[in-house]
């Protein structure tokens, strides 16, 4: 299990797209310098500090290309890592280990990159109430894996997809004919257990969605001191969530309002790969 999810339902036929993605029919390299089946290992290597995550995906790479392949480390996702530290051996036939090296790695360093870099603005809202949220603006193909690396670096997931959750936006709104009644509508037809949040960008529409009743209210791309006004005007009455040009160097200003959650797509589109490799692979005796 990985975040919740099942391994062979949700996880395994990503990773198989990926590895089709880079084996149409073989690997002529590995295939010509390696002909029989040979065990080996491998260390992988951390190349710079940060927060490790996916290492069960990393792992289960090499297993759906050999099924005798066994990941060993005493470190687990969520974990501080540093440069130069061993994070583990990988051992299997060599074909695999080096079929798989690239795919592996690239869900390794994305999903540690992610949670390294949510880590950050995680530290600045140390604190504070406010609770650092994720988006949907993840890589098609990678949401899982994305989301459960916001998580492994101390990040809330938001909903996962358009059927995990009522959130009404600009265009929404627009097509419905205005705040209340999208809200409205979307009570009249989402399960009653479902709460409501809408997207607001002014004050005026902000007194429509009080006095529709949301549950959630997002302040979008709003200044500081118009945040602080819609803050005093929602006066508890519903959850607050901030979002647009959500930067690191606004999180503390947006926290010291007091609003329950701010959303970043940044955590997730903008952060950097974390720097690991796969280094002294060599054949081992069986």
């Amino acid at each position: 299990m990985i975040n919740g999810v099942n391994f062979r339902i949700n996880i395994d036929d990503y990773i198989i797209a990926a590895l089709k993605e880079d084996i149409t029919s073989e690997d002529v390299s590995t295939n010509a310098i390696m002909p029989e089946d040979q065990a080996g290992k491998a260390d992988l290597i951390c190349k710079q500090d940060g927060i490790i995550c996916g290492l069960k995906v990393f792992e289960r790479v090499f297993y759906l290309l050999d099924d005798k392949s066994r990941f060993e480390t005493e470190v687990k996702d969520g974990d501080f890592v540093k440069k130069g530290q061993l994070i583990g051996v990988i051992y299997g036939d060599i074909k695999a280990l080096l079929s798989g090296e690239r795919t592996a790695l690239n869900y390794l360093q994305r999903m540690s990159g992610i949670a390294t870099y949510t880590n950050k603005y995680v530290e600045v809202l140390k604190g504070s109430k406010t609770k650092l949220l994720d988006t949907r603006k993840t890589t098609p193909g990678m949401r899982v894996f994305e989301k459960y690396a916001v998580k492994c670096g101390g990040g809330t997931n938001h909903r996962y997809n358009l059927s995990d959750g009522v959130l009404l936006k600009d265009n929404h709104i627009s097509s419905a004919g205005g705040v209340k009644k999208a809200i409205e509508m979307a009570r009249d037809y989402a399960p009653f257990v479902r709460k409501i949040e809408i997207e607001v960008e002014t004050l005026d529409q902000l007194k429509e969605a009080l006095e529709a009743k949301a549950d959630i209210i997002m302040l979008d791309n709003m200044d500081l001191d118009t945040m602080k006004t819609a803050v005093a005007m929602i006066d508890g009455r519903a959850e607050v969530e901030v979002s647009g040009n959500v930067t690191e160097d606004r999180l503390r200003d947006i926290a010291s309002i007091g609003v329950d959650y701010v959303s970043s797509g940044a955590i997730t589109y903008s952060a950097p790969i974390m720097d690991l490799s796969l280094k002294n692979m060599v054949k081992i005796a069986e």
